[in-house]
């Protein structure tokens, strides 16, 4: 027996996160599926477990360079570096997103909305509204360990669809 994804076999749907299985089943193991990019134990923790990383740990919390940040795990355009400030709170944050790049979950703690790669459904962050941190008034506070950053120039890599 080992802890793995389910996942429905005709559609690849997401159904449970860690049941415990037999292997050999229609399971997979780590990151739902091999064609995703490979995540390590930490990043896994946070984009599948849905973990979030101390604050002022993470390699972009305090990172202002030009380019693009991308999910970790599907390669997905997230977020322009244009839209990320300082909010103090210890993480990335960001007042806007690419369109159509984040679903937004009402969080189980019932006061927070969570954010997702709408692609892959990565585990990225939070959503808060009304901080008045900046003119849009939104703050998307996500994981360091959710995005990778591509400087401006370079190519992005291709998204990864499932």
């Amino acid at each position: 027996m080992t802890k793995c994804h389910l996942l429905e076999p005709r559609t690849k749907d997401y159904i449970t996160t860690h049941d415990t299985v037999t292997e050999g089943s229609k399971f997979c193991c780590g990151d739902y599926s091999m064609n995703y990019n490979k995540l390590n134990p930490q990043e896994e923790r946070v984009i599948v477990d849905k973990a979030t990383e101390p604050p002022f740990s993470g390699e972009y919390d305090n990172f202002y360079e030009d380019g693009t940040f991308i999910c970790r795990r599907c390669n997905a355009p997230l977020f322009s570096s244009k839209s990320k400030f300082d909010a103090g709170c210890g993480w990335p944050s960001f007042d806007e997103n690419f369109p159509n790049a984040i679903k937004r979950i009402p969080d189980p703690d019932g006061t927070r909305t969570e954010i997702e790669c709408t692609n892959c459904g990565a585990h990225l962050g939070h959503e808060f509204l009304g901080e008045h941190l900046t003119v849009k008034n939104t703050r998307e506070c996500v994981n360091s360990l959710s995005i990778r950053f591509i400087p401006k120039g370079k190519e992005l890599p291709k998204t990864i669809n499932e």
